[in-house]
């Protein structure tokens, strides 16, 4: 287990528990954030969008080259901290880790 300390597009924060060895997009969706995850997991919709807190971007590794053409056609990139949390595989390392949802585009 690792704790994430989740930002919702209302802009109220919450720590929760969540499972390792699945990506973070998962258990954003088991914890019923409104992430849309069309693809499910499948790096082609970019609707699971998030934003990392910079501290924590190099402890989540590059974006790969799929993801950054995704990430690039939205309005709300952010190229300091957007990610697609189904490509974040949540470790113990991201204990603490510190996410916002994206806006719903």
């Amino acid at each position: 287990m690792a704790k994430l300390i989740v930002t919702n597009r209302d802009g109220e924060t919450s720590t929760i528990e969540a499972d390792t060895g699945i990506s973070l997009m998962e258990n954003l969706r088991d914890n019923d954030f409104e992430l849309a995850a069309i693809c499910g997991g499948m790096c082609s919709c970019a609707t699971c969008h998030v934003f990392i807190d910079e501290d924590w971007m190099a402890k989540v590794g590059p974006r790969s080259e799929d993801e950054n053409d995704l990430l690039g056609e939205l309005d709300s990139f952010n190229d300091a901290s957007s990610r697609l949390s189904c490509q974040i595989e949540v470790t113990k390392e991201l204990d603490g880790l510190m996410v916002t949802i994206a806006p719903d585009e």
